[in-house]
């Protein structure tokens, strides 16, 4: 079913009884939701829950055995213009590691027609400049989450798909990516983020997605999340501030059966 986010848009991004068998085994089986432009989405799960291989059908990188995976309506394959529609980071030293940023950047932009303006731009967003003539190489892990986040802004797309943005980064690296998020989602951009730290989807998402197996299991505000599962007696006596704080626990509580380590 169709959501429709506040501003009144349609949805960015549709998932639809998609499937992902590997060996036999679904590792995606028969999920289906929307993600809308105007605020953070979470996707949240185990490990070996099928996040990754989600993200990776929607983007075109695997194909689904069933379902369809749809970026305003259409296959990543058959988006004219990808960059411009979607950025994505989905593996953080994804470059080559002979490279500096700059020129890493510089070759994505000039296989899209962009100016060099526009490198220097999102080198300055994501905090890059004293590091950008630097052999990629040679970054530490929140580094090159930064020029990942760069790739996926290059083309100032409205819909951004980020697989575990915060992993390497410091304290003020983290703030940095949540009000990034935030602002980017507050333009009326469709931001859809993958993590494994639930006190900051807490404070970040207003929308969580929850899989464990392969499946679905909740698709609500954040807030609905908390509330449905965590003991009501607590919930009800917690302050309002302190409530972003029991994610946690209601994450574990609908998961802890659902946590495998194997192939996302």
């Amino acid at each position: 079913m169709e959501t429709i986010s506040d501003t009144g848009r349609p949805p960015a991004i549709e998932i639809r009884n998609l499937t992902r068998r590997y060996g036999g085994r679904a590792v995606v089986n028969d999920v289906s939701f929307s993600v809308v432009p105007g605020k953070v989405t979470g996707f949240l799960g185990p490990n070996g829950a099928g996040k990754s291989t989600t993200m990776r059908l929607l983007l075109g990188l695997e194909r689904p055995d069933l379902g369809t995976a749809l970026i305003n309506g259409r296959p990543y394959a058959d988006l004219e213009r990808p960059m411009f529609e979607v950025g994505a980071m989905l593996e953080a030293k994804s470059f080559h590691k002979g490279r500096s940023a700059r020129n890493h950047l510089r070759a994505l932009a000039q296989s899209h027609d962009l100016p060099d303006e526009r490198v220097d731009e999102v080198i300055a967003t994501v905090g890059l400049g004293s590091a950008a003539g630097r052999r990629a190489g040679g970054f530490s892990l929140g580094m090159a989450q930064r020029l990942g986040i760069a790739v996926a802004l290059l083309g100032d797309p409205d819909i951004l798909v980020l697989d575990e943005p915060v992993n390497g980064l410091d304290p003020e690296g983290i703030l940095w990516i949540r009000n990034l998020m935030k602002s980017l989602a507050a333009e009326g951009r469709t931001v859809l983020v993958s993590s494994h730290l639930m006190n900051e989807m807490a404070v970040t998402a207003e929308h969580l997605l929850v899989i464990g197996k392969g499946r679905l299991l909740a698709d609500c505000s954040t807030l609905e999340f908390i509330e449905s599962h965590t003991d009501p007696e607590v919930y009800a006596a917690t302050p309002a501030v302190a409530r972003p704080g029991m994610l946690e626990e209601a994450f574990m509580r609908l998961t802890s059966s659902s946590a495998e380590y194997t192939a996302t």
